[in-house]
């Protein structure tokens, strides 16, 4: 699977989902097992790489500002819903900065926004689905101890402000 194919995928199914995390990570699987094992590898190895890309301190504070607080376990799942918000917002906040996310989102709702754990899971799933077992290694580099990047004071909603103007100004002001 190509990287364009990846995020073809993502997009289609986000589209078709109405941008609902859970109803997006159904018919992500759906897709998915109409696939051959290899090409959901494939992906796999895409979204993990990704997933990696993203565990950084200044992508755990957007989100810390986003959802007004962010343990490990919501970082992951916010990591998992970056990725599914298609190429240009996950490229976008990890290529620009993270606090693009601003101008990136065309809104959010921290109800519904910013987690979607199941995402992760998908490839998991559809390969489960299709020869009953696990998915194979996917031959990536293991993941870091620590997010990449300097660590933030995320309880000082000061440092925050500071760090992310433009999201502390559009969801938090």
């Amino acid at each position: 699977m190509h990287e364009d194919e990846f995020w073809e995928l993502i997009d289609s199914t986000r589209e078709a989902a109405d941008g609902d995390p859970d109803d997006h990570a159904e018919l992500l699987v759906e897709r998915l097992t109409q696939l051959d094992p290899e090409t959901v590898t494939d992906f796999a190895r895409h979204f993990e790489a990704r997933y990696q890309r993203a565990y950084r301190w200044d992508v755990w504070g957007a989100a810390w500002v986003l959802l007004d607080g962010a343990s490990d376990d919501v970082f992951d799942a916010f990591r998992c819903w970056l990725i599914g918000q298609g190429r240009a917002v996950f490229e976008g906040a990890l290529h620009q900065d993270p606090d693009a996310l601003a101008e990136l989102l065309e809104d959010f709702d921290p109800e519904v926004d910013g987690e979607a754990e199941e995402l992760g899971y998908a490839a998991d799933e559809a390969y489960e689905a299709l020869l009953g077992g696990e998915l194979p290694e996917l031959g990536l580099a293991e993941p870091p101890p620590e997010p990449v990047g300097t660590p933030l004071a995320f309880e000082d909603a000061r440092v925050l402000a500071e760090r992310f103007p433009r999201l502390w100004a559009r969801f938090r002001a």
